[in-house]
């Protein structure tokens, strides 16, 4: 049985105490309840908490320096179709002038 990812930061170190589970990262607690009800939601949401899933269209809420080139991502670029992946960086897509990214999810809205 593997153990859920901690809810506030992600870690996956977290360990079980009793009834609870424990992040050591960041020392966040919740119970075992919690775990099973965290499990059935969506895991990544939006910058206003809406949930997002393969295919939605997003918009970007920041300029976004692209890593290793001089080309921004401008605020109210529209991103169609992307895909929800495991990790930091947690949607994959393609931006129309600049190709594959990878976005983190607090940077977008969906539209």
């Amino acid at each position: 049985m593997s153990l859920p990812n901690c809810k506030e930061c992600g870690s996956e170190f977290t360990y079980e105490d009793g009834t609870l589970y424990v992040c050591p990262e960041c020392g966040h607690e919740w119970g075992k309840e919690d775990a099973q009800e965290a499990d059935s939601s969506p895991l990544t949401k939006d910058a206003n908490g809406n949930p997002l899933q393969d295919g939605d269209t997003v918009t970007v809420i920041k300029d976004l320096k692209v890593k290793g080139s001089s080309s921004v991502v401008k605020v109210g670029t529209k991103v169609k179709n992307i895909r929800i992946v495991d990790g930091d960086h947690d949607i994959d897509c393609k931006i129309d002038g600049i190709g594959a990214m990878k976005l983190k999810s607090q940077f977008v809205k969906k539209t």
